[in-house]
């Protein structure tokens, strides 16, 4: 008897599996939306459009002139999950016809979590703008915080078809592709690619000086000053880092992704000119320079040069820094050698390669010539966004490699 009941009990545990309702299609809809991410009481609004192939879900981030392709789109129910392109943030949310609802999470750091929305069919970042041209030129800037540490950069804005586009350059890189509107003597500028989540706001005084606020993330707040200025020029990237009194050569010990110590003095790297990359997957001027070596490395790979990517993550992990690397290698297409140096400070950094003065920023770029002696240390990248200023580094960069190749 006692069997007997297991064995109803059993049939009808199958009978309700088999009957159980159906979870509803998610609801998803296909389109353009607009985003906006809530931070420091300002609305950060970007642009997305979903896609769908095959029952299969893929979003690309529109930050501006760049898109990001985000893959990996979980749909269960009314809930939608996904992974902001390389970096370690998720978007965890609920659907409701033609909204979307939820938080937006930097999981490596401790309680960062802001509000997002998004509405479908918005297939504009602003409504009803208009940009006029009292922005335009080049600005020389200070940003202050709120202890009063100052920050030199350079504003370049342009008004195009509606919008005023624009960035800042700082000696450690750039602040990415900017694009906003004005309202008299007013410009607004906001970026989002998936880390960053900038707004700054500022006044034209007059003809040739602007008063600004600029808020970044959670909690990062300064103000700025800009002068006009179309002849002002950056710091030499050149000469912010340099060897140590008595060092002419870069030393380090260093596990690949496999877990192998790899050296400067292994037999990949004798006798080739040799490009180190002092990065993190989390930095999105980083992301500018990976883009740009991965492209430049499958054109001149057969030349008798290497890339080594040295990577600092966000956690003294390395299962953790390791499976960042491998997704920033699969999105980026970078197939040159990464390994994991140390954690994601400037003081980590320069304490694993203590022949060097200091590591000003992320990223920073070391030639080393055929012979193992550094011949350059370039600090920060200026990125697409900086115009003819990443022109000319590309321009430079392609100059001293091939060089040093032919030595």
């Amino acid at each position: 008897m006692r069997n007997l009941n297991i064995f109803i009990g059993f049939i009808f545990f199958l009978l309700l599996f088999s009957c159980k309702e159906e979870i509803p299609d998610s609801g998803l809809k296909s389109g353009l939306w607009r985003g906006e991410i809530l931070a420091q009481n300002n609305r950060i609004p970007f642009n997305f459009e979903i896609l769908k192939k095959d029952g299969v879900f893929t979003i690309y981030l529109i930050n501006g002139k760049e898109k990001f392709l985000i893959d990996g789109v979980n749909v269960h129910g009314d809930s939608l999950f996904f992974d902001m392109h390389i970096f370690d943030i998720s978007i965890k949310a609920k659907l409701k016809d033609s909204l979307i609802t939820g938080t937006y999470t930097k999981n490596y750091a401790k309680n960062y979590v802001l509000p997002f929305k998004a509405v479908l069919n918005k297939k504009l970042r602003f409504d009803n703008v208009n940009s006029n041209h009292k922005f335009d030129g080049t600005w020389e800037t200070t940003f202050k915080t709120n202890e009063g540490k100052e920050t030199f950069a350079i504003g370049v804005f342009e008004a195009k078809n509606d919008i005023l586009n624009g960035t800042f350059l700082l000696k450690t890189g750039d602040y990415r592709f900017l694009d906003g509107y004005t309202k008299k003597d007013t410009m607004f500028l906001y970026s989002f690619d998936g880390n960053h989540i900038y707004k700054f706001k500022a006044v034209k005084v007059n003809d040739s000086v602007i008063n600004g606020e600029f808020w970044s993330g959670k909690a990062g707040y300064k103000t700025f000053i800009s002068k006009r200025n179309d002849s002002i020029k950056m710091p030499n990237a050149n000469e912010l880092t340099y060897l140590k009194e008595g060092y002419e050569k870069i030393d380090f010990s260093f596990p690949d992704l496999d877990g192998n110590l790899v050296t400067l003095n292994d037999e990949k790297y004798k006798n080739k000119v040799v490009i180190l990359q002092i990065l993190g997957t989390w930095c999105p001027n980083c992301m500018d320079e990976t883009v740009f070596l991965a492209d430049w490395y499958r054109k001149n790979s057969d030349k008798g040069v290497e890339i080594i990517g040295l990577t600092y993550e966000n956690k003294n992990d390395f299962d953790y820094a390791k499976k960042r690397v491998e997704i920033m290698k699969d999105k980026l297409n970078a197939n040159y050698d990464f390994v994991i140096a140390g954690t994601s400070s400037v003081k980590s950094a320069s304490a694993s390669l203590p022949m060097l003065n200091k590591v000003v920023s992320f990223p920073t770029t070391i030639i080393i010539d055929k012979k193992g002696k550094v011949r350059r240390i370039h600090t920060g990248f200026l990125g697409p966004a900086t115009g003819i200023y990443y022109e000319e580094f590309v321009d430079d960069f392609n100059q001293f490699v091939k060089k040093l190749i032919e030595e």
